[in-house]
């Protein structure tokens, strides 16, 4: 924030006469409503401070540290006396004189703007600390920050004239916001596609790395070939025989080179019997590992769709979520289910027809199902101790059933009902009754 807008902002918050109620909204962030009821929030993050209004603001938690404590108790209900910022810094400071207790005290609520040293600092009139929301130590700076410690001037800079002239204060406020926000929207963007592309290129190059079936199938059908071979020609043989060269079963000439390990014709016979066996089980299972990776390459790059397509940080933070510690830690889930979180409630999704049926197995008879309505779909649960969900969480499950599933941009209809009223047939194909229909758009 430059010196000229803090000048400028000061000046607009002179014409308030009362702080009615201030707190710590975010971890750097505090709230002060003015008279009016109007608000504006200071973020005193290291290297970008700003301030900023806005009505969409929502509290993250209650803090409760010695510093909130003392920031309500001098500052909530005061009379603003003065807002300034002195000559050569860029300090926001009010003056403010509270009669809360039994004679009036006046104190300093002081904005920092200075970089890595950003800081909120609380003062009584003359000026020692009564507490900062960053503590400094003397041995780290040459200004101690210290409750009881009576607070060093900073020495004044030389700030360059600005022609910079904001003619709407509640405007610009907003626009500061706004700005923010879009910034950190992208930031936390970037941060989820890092981790799905970092999943993506993991699970591709396994992908890549997988042995093709077919050739693995020829193997194991030479082999089987060679051990047959081998066993109608022991007759012919020495057990000292290393090779031989025999006719197949269908004509053709073939010189069959025995392991060195096996001591004999047969003892070879059996080893490409073996062999061959192992080979085809590796085939089976590789066409499965197959599967399976390419469904879970399926859902990454349909959650990274999402993610792109998220207009808001609460949106995206629904995105590659951490479980709540509070949360009871269940037994952990298939891999072939994805979980979110919302509003305290659970949604699983089935990442592929495996997913789905663990789904419709494990969820219990309250649980919400949703599925796409006459549309093959990825199966959704809400888990729900026998209460209904807001109509957020159940738009929000929604929206996942239409994101993951193989579908066009465009509006769907999502039925959904109790798991009681889902019957299950073959694999992941139900029928069920009971339900409701909601409506929702895929971008």
């Amino acid at each position: 924030m430059t010196r000229s807008a803090l000048v400028q902002i000061a000046s607009h918050l002179s014409r308030y006469r009362k702080i009615h109620a201030i707190e710590r909204v975010e971890d750097t962030i505090v709230k002060i409503v003015f008279d009016k009821g109007e608000s504006y929030y200071f973020d005193m993050r290291r290297g970008d401070a700003a301030i900023f209004q806005t009505d969409t603001y929502k509290k993250i938690r209650h803090y409760n540290a010695p510093f909130d404590v003392v920031l309500k108790k001098r500052f909530n209900n005061a009379k603003v006396e003065k807002v300034e910022v002195p000559e050569g810094n860029r300090i926001l400071r009010i003056w403010v004189n509270s009669s809360s207790s039994y004679k009036a005290q006046k104190s300093v609520l002081q904005f920092e703007f200075t970089g890595r040293n950003t800081n909120i600092i609380i003062l009584d009139e003359a000026g020692v600390i009564l507490e900062a929301y960053r503590h400094i130590d003397a041995h780290t700076s040459f200004r101690e920050v210290q409750p009881g410690v009576k607070l060093q001037e900073l020495p004044p800079r030389p700030f360059k004239a600005s022609p910079e002239v904001i003619e709407d204060i509640s405007v610009y406020l907003h626009e500061v916001f706004v700005k923010r926000e879009r910034q950190k929207i992208e930031a936390l963007r970037r941060q989820k596609l890092q981790i799905v592309e970092k999943k993506l290129r993991k699970l591709q190059q396994i992908y890549d790395n997988l042995e093709d079936e077919a050739l693995l199938q020829e193997k194991s059908d030479r082999l089987t070939l060679e051990g047959n071979l081998l066993l109608s020609h022991l007759h012919l043989m020495k057990n000292y025989q290393k090779e031989i060269t025999v006719t197949d079963f269908e004509g053709e000439e073939r010189t069959i080179y025995l392991p060195s390990k096996s001591r004999t014709p047969a003892e070879a016979a059996n080893d490409f019997f073996k062999r061959a066996k192992k080979l085809k089980q590796k085939a089976k299972h590789t066409h499965i590992e197959r599967d399976n990776l390419e469904s879970k390459i399926t859902f990454l790059k349909r959650l990274r769709e999402a993610i792109c397509r998220a207009k808001s940080i609460d949106e995206l933070q629904l995105y590659l979520p951490r479980q709540p510690k509070n949360q009871k830690r269940e037994k952990k889930d298939d891999a072939n289910i994805e979980t979110f979180f919302i509003e305290g409630y659970k949604i699983m999704l089935g990442k592929n027809e495996r997913g789905n049926i663990s789904l419709l197995k494990s969820a219990k008879m309250s649980d919400i199902w949703l599925h796409l309505k006459d549309m093959p779909s990825t199966h959704v649960i809400i888990r729900n101790e026998k209460k209904t969900p807001p109509f957020a969480v159940l738009e929000f499950a929604a929206k996942l059933c239409v994101q993951f599933s193989a579908v066009q941009p465009g509006s769907y209809l999502v039925d959904f009902t109790q798991r009681r009223n889902v019957k299950m047939r073959d694999g992941a194909n139900v029928n069920y009754v009971n339900y409701d229909t909601i409506k929702v758009s895929k971008e």
